[in-house]
């Protein structure tokens, strides 16, 4: 292990990965220390789990924390090294470029190549390990088998049949040699051409200068080589941006109404989905849990089943089922002489549709655990509410919901928080649609937080801004956490009533 971890150091240290070899050198440096020092031995059982919690949790969030202050999205992926490598390597041909025809020289089963050059003057030219020698100057054998000028081996390399060039052709558009102050690089199969790089990169001045027009780019703020002028080169970098990615959610109004209309919706959806499934699932569990009720097994077989289907599977039924063209919902409802719904359309219809989808998917998993909570209240309970002349109202009002709530509660709310983060049911059914009409992000009527983060991220035809999506995904974990914290209070307040009983 330390001899693998050696040698991924030197690696992340010629990357100049210094964060990553800082990391790899404290892992390493703890397992060393838990593994061969006796006194350390009883964290040998907690450090495997310490190493996979920081790696697939902790890293994570301060990975989103660190994101959310930077400009990295479309457009802004490369690091600035990176991007002035990337500009430094572009080119232009300019009006005297001068053409060269080539021929290419190749040993077999290798990929190394030698190219034979001639400009239009006649002179002829070796392309050698990526220098331009002149072939009276090139020392090594060449064969002229004919002596018709026509070489059919340099140093051991064999002529290359026009037909084969094709197979090689990416390895040979990669090949540059220098003449002139200028870059030879192949322009089509029969010849190479001189081209001129277009930028030069001044690391004193962090400046990048165009050898075209001799302008100026500085770095620009938002992560772009940018002059004077206003004119900006792209690609752009990766920067800190300072706290621009929270202002520009909470101030720009294209950005934080949409993002207001989703937030809100979240909760409203949550909320919703948890009462519909709840009061559904708990009317079904009453019925079940009457022992006069007859085939009562059949029932709870057949009310199981929206539970046993996968959901992506139910999600998509219903997707088919309220289509507004040719869905069955509809069919039925034009059979009662009622007018078609746009079901997807319309912004208020498809929340309906939505709460209608989770209901079917919800109250099944709500069902069975009122059922089993109403299994274990005792029955004297009934019978002494029965004595003092309680109605069925009453005895559910203040013997059965009490009594299911202590139980229960806790999973209502885990039940709260995984619909607040329910990214399958939204996504498939209708991918967060309508679209919210002048949005400036990729916003629409049903999306909830992580959808939108979602769609921020990866599914917008303009781009993707990881750097906003990074920002709402804090959010989200902020109100994870506190639903978390309140979970774990309630459920602490619950056993002091229990106790207490």
């Amino acid at each position: 292990m330390d001899a693998l971890s050696i040698w991924s150091a030197v690696i992340l240290y010629n990357d100049s990965a210094y964060l990553l070899l800082i990391g790899l050198i404290i892992v390493v440096g703890a397992i060393n220390i838990v593994y061969l020092i006796d006194k350390a031995y009883p964290m040998r059982y907690i450090l495997p789990g310490t190493i996979f919690m920081v790696i697939f949790v902790v890293y994570p969030i301060f990975y989103t924390v660190y994101i959310s202050f930077t400009n990295y999205g479309t457009g802004n992926i490369l690091s600035k090294q990176q991007v002035v490598n990337q500009l430094e390597n572009r080119y232009f041909s300019p009006q005297d470029a001068e053409e060269f025809s080539f021929s290419t020289f190749k040993l077999e089963n290798e990929k190394e190549f030698i190219l034979l050059f001639e400009n239009e003057e006649g002179e002829r030219f070796v392309g050698f390990e990526n220098e331009l020698i002149p072939i009276n100057d090139f020392d090594q054998d060449i064969v002229d088998s004919d002596n018709d000028g026509k070489i059919d081996e340099i140093a051991g390399y064999k002529r290359l049949p026009q037909m084969q060039l094709f197979q090689h052709l990416s390895s040979l558009q990669d090949l540059e040699y220098e003449i002139n102050d200028r870059i030879l690089r192949m322009k089509n199969t029969e010849y190479f051409s001189s081209y001129i790089r277009q930028y030069k990169y001044d690391e004193d001045k962090d400046q990048l200068i165009s050898l075209r027009t001799n302008k100026v780019y500085n770095p620009s703020e938002n992560g772009y080589f940018k002059a004077n002028d206003g004119e900006r080169l792209t690609p752009g970098f990766r920067t800190n941006i300072g706290w621009k990615n929270y202002k520009k959610l909470l101030t720009d109004d294209r950005v934080f109404n949409p993002f207001l209309r989703v937030f809100i919706w979240t909760f409203e959806w949550a909320i919703l989905s948890v009462f519909l499934t709840f009061s559904l699932g708990l009317f079904m569990a009453i019925l079940l849990n009457d022992k006069n009720l007859r085939f009562r097994k059949i029932y709870r077989v057949i009310l199981i089943l929206p539970y046993a289907i996968p959901g992506f599977i139910s999600v998509l039924v219903w997707r088919g089922l309220f289509n507004a063209e040719v869905g069955a919902v509809n069919n039925l409802l034009q059979f009662f002489s009622i007018g078609g719904i746009q079901w997807m359309q319309h912004p208020v219809w498809a929340k309906v549709a939505l709460l209608i989808v989770n209901l079917w998917m919800g109250f099944p998993y709500m069902m069975l655990i009122a059922l089993g909570s109403l299994q274990s209240i005792s029955d004297t309970l009934y019978e002494a509410a029965a004595i003092d002349g309680a109605s069925v109202w009453q005895k559910f009002r203040h013997i059965t919901l009490p009594l299911l709530l202590v139980s229960l509660g806790p999973l209502l709310i885990s039940s709260f928080a995984f619909n607040f983060n329910n990214f399958n049911v939204i996504y498939l059914f209708n991918e967060g649609g309508p679209a919210i009409p002048g949005a400036q992000t990729p916003a629409g009527a049903t999306d909830i937080l992580i959808s939108y983060t979602y769609r921020l991220s990866f599914a917008t035809g303009r781009g993707s801004d990881f750097g906003l999506a990074s920002t709402v995904a804090l959010f989200i974990f902020m109100i994870t956490a506190t639903i978390t914290w309140f979970n774990f209070k309630y459920t602490g307040a619950l056993e002091d009533v229990k106790e207490n009983e």
